[in-house]
């Protein structure tokens, strides 16, 4: 589902660990008015989560979407996964500092949640953080990155 704000595009996608969440969380969105496109999975039958990782990361990595949200039981696996692809810093965050700090230090581009670990309340208020967090732009930031990128 595309939403109606086209200034940023978030991917989101998730399996089935992460389908009820993702469901929170499109919903969070559109009552920001936040535009999203929804990569799956689309119900709680079992799946494989290294297909929406790497379908989400590639819509980042392609300039589709400009974040992404990825979504597994732990956030371990899906991480994993959109981090084999090329210019993807995905992170897996379990509070609103580590998601602040990925923006401002890793200029991270897809946020990565577990389903089974973290509660509704905390998600969203982790993918506000997330979301509206701007990358440093520090040099020593910048040379961290390109680092990670070489």
């Amino acid at each position: 589902m595309d939403n109606s704000r086209k200034d940023k595009m978030i991917a989101i996608g998730s399996d089935h660990g992460g389908y009820e969440l993702k469901q929170a969380i499109m919903k969070h969105l559109e009552e920001r008015n936040l535009a999203y496109k929804d990569y799956g999975c689309y119900n709680e039958a079992s799946v494989d989560y290294p297909e929406y990782g790497k379908i989400v990361a590639n819509a980042v990595a392609d300039g589709t979407c400009d974040r992404g949200i990825l979504i597994c039981g732990t956030g371990i696996g899906i991480s994993i996964t959109a981090n084999k692809v090329k210019g993807i810093r995905a992170a897996l965050c379990t509070d609103c500092f580590m998601a602040e700090a990925t923006r401002q230090h890793n200029d991270a581009n897809i946020l990565a949640l577990g389903g089974r670990v973290v509660g509704v309340g905390l998600a969203l208020k982790i993918v506000d953080t997330f979301l509206d967090t701007e990358f440093s732009d520090e040099e020593r930031h910048i040379r961290r990155i390109n680092m990670i990128e070489e």
